[in-house]
C-alpha cells in the first residue's frame, strides 16, 4: 500500500519550505505542490496550493494557513475550497520526519 493524504515539505521549516503531496478521497486522487505566500495580510495563507489541469497547467485550487490553538500551539489547516475539502496538517503515523505532513481532512462545521 501506498502512502496517501501527505505533504512531504523540502525542509523542517514548514513556514518556509515548498513541497509536494497527494490528497486521496473516495472519488479521486489529486497530486498538489504548494509554495510559501508572503503577504502582508494576517488573514492570508502562508503556502498557495496548485494541483494539475487535465491538460497539465499548474492551477491554484487552495491555500495553507497557519494558526493558533488554545494551548497556544502553531498549527496549519488546508482548504481546497472548490471541492469543499478541509484538513489539518500534522504527524504522518509512525514518521519521526517533521518536514512529513499527513492531511487529516474533517467536515465543515455548519
Amino acid at each position: 500500500m501506498s502512502m496517501t493524504n501527505f505533504i512531504q515539505f523540502d525542509k523542517d521549516d514548514i513556514d518556509n519550505a515548498k513541497g509536494t503531496g497527494l490528497i486521496s478521497t473516495i472519488d479521486r486522487d489529486l497530486d498538489i505542490k504548494v509554495t510559501p505566500f508572503d503577504s502582508t495580510n494576517e488573514k492570508a495563507p502562508t503556502h498557495r496550493v496548485y494541483a494539475k489541469s487535465p491538460r497539465g497547467h499548474d492551477i491554484e485550487v487552495g491555500g495553507i494557513w497557519k494558526k493558533t490553538s488554545g494551548e497556544g500551539k502553531p498549527y496549519y489547516t488546508l482548504s481546497i475550497k472548490r471541492l469543499g475539502f478541509n484538513a489539518n496538517l500534522g504527524r504522518y503515523p509512525g514518521q519521526d520526519d517533521l518536514a512529513l505532513q499527513a492531511i487529516i481532512e474533517w467536515e465543515p462545521r455548519d
